[in-house]
């Protein structure tokens, strides 16, 4: 299958075309979405895609995009979760969701949070919006920036909780970019999203993400709702060491949006597995240095490498090491001094590069001689 794995510059993911697999895979569940996107989180695979980078009305998974920028905030400690925060009146008065905070009364940063998260709401969403930037519209240049920084190449936000307007947009391929950034840069926060229940002023409200009780691998991420966007959900999933993150847009139904989420899921989990293929720090060979205090040095890739493939064909991985010739010391730990090539089934899927395991450092000027004197020969 993985002969036929291919690179969209203009998209910026990783395909894999299931007709073309050892034993053909299905195609893709038909779903009620007028776009869909489901993606593994380690390795941003695109296992099944729908209009994915059509731009479409998020509604309130707009809210994904300012928990972001609030986590960040708190990562930072500009933020503190039990500081009060005063609700303005273009808070208490917004529409949609709401949290039902009481006007010009300070309410913990926590709370907001939840309340943004759990219940959705508008209010608590602007709230902090305004503690983070002082204003929601500076607050919006911030999302964009970020949006930017993230490479959501066709998301332009207009508010900080999903209101319709007209030049307020995403696509389910960004919106799981932004998903998969999130789960992996702020694991300490994430545990939030998968809250069931939350009550505040003495009104509890329920997550109106339904997988949260319908599967207990379902861990986030978030809902959105408009008249014009229809029913969206985001989701993220994790069974047996694999995620996978799905993006559904524009259903008709609550249950809709769920059922899509649960099909595209399952599929994902039927039919793929993602592999270590070898991990960061390995020693895959030994390179010869020249003019160096050591003469040879152990190589390998910085980072982990995982793979997503039909399911059966990890058996079929083998890799390939092409070193660079003729490598000079000094070397430092960022080096590239070749590839690991990755192959399935015979034929190239990937490559990563290699890296000294140890800096090498320049030889006596004595080796430094010797050495240039022998490379005229080599």
């Amino acid at each position: 299958m993985f002969r036929h794995l291919f690179f969209i510059a203009s998209l910026g993911f990783f395909w894999v075309n299931p007709s073309y697999a050892a034993t053909p895979i299905p195609t893709a569940p038909s779903v009620d979405a007028r776009a869909y996107i489901l993606v593994d989180y380690r390795t941003d695979t695109v296992l099944a895609a729908k209009n994915a980078v059509a731009r479409m009305e998020p509604a309130s998974l707009t809210k994904l995009m300012t928990a972001y920028i609030v986590f960040q905030e708190l990562s930072s400690g500009k933020l503190k979760l039990d500081e009060p925060v005063m609700v303005s009146e273009k808070a208490w008065r917004s529409e949609g969701s709401r949290t039902f905070m009481e006007l010009g009364k300070p309410v913990p940063l926590r709370v907001l949070i939840f309340g943004m998260i759990v219940q959705s709401g508008n209010d608590a969403t602007i709230a902090l919006a305004e503690r983070v930037a002082g204003s929601e519209e500076t607050f919006v240049q911030m999302m964009n920036s970020t949006a930017q920084r993230l490479k959501m190449v066709d998301t332009h936000f207009e508010n900080s909780s999903g209101l319709p307007s007209r030049q307020h947009y995403s696509t389910a391929r960004d919106l799981s970019l932004l998903a998969t950034t999130m789960i992996r840069e702020f694991p300490q926060y994430y545990p939030w999203f998968s809250v069931r229940e939350f009550e505040f002023n003495g009104i509890k409200q329920q997550n109106r993400n339904g997988l949260l009780g319908r599967d207990p691998s379902v861990d986030g991420l978030k809902t959105g709702h408009t008249d014009s966007a229809g029913y969206c959900l985001v989701v993220s999933s994790l069974r047996d060491g694999m995620r996978l993150v799905s993006v559904v847009l524009g259903s008709t139904s609550m249950k809709a949006r769920e059922d899509a989420s649960t099909s595209l899921i399952n599929y994902g989990y039927a039919f793929y597995e993602t592999k270590l293929i070898i991990k960061g720090g390995s020693n895959v060979a030994t390179a010869q240095v020249w003019k160096a205090a050591i003469s040879k040095v152990e190589v390998g890739p910085i980072n982990d490498l995982y793979l997503t493939l039909a399911r059966g064909e990890s058996k079929d991985i083998k890799t390939a090491v092409e070193l660079q010739p003729r490598l000079i010391a000094p070397l430092s730990l960022n080096s590239n001094v070749g590839q690991l090539r990755i192959i399935v089934a015979g034929q190239p899927v990937q490559s990563v590069p290699l890296h000294p395991l140890k800096t090498v450092s320049a030889g006596s000027w004595w080796q430094r001689i010797f050495d240039t004197v022998r490379l005229w020969f080599a």
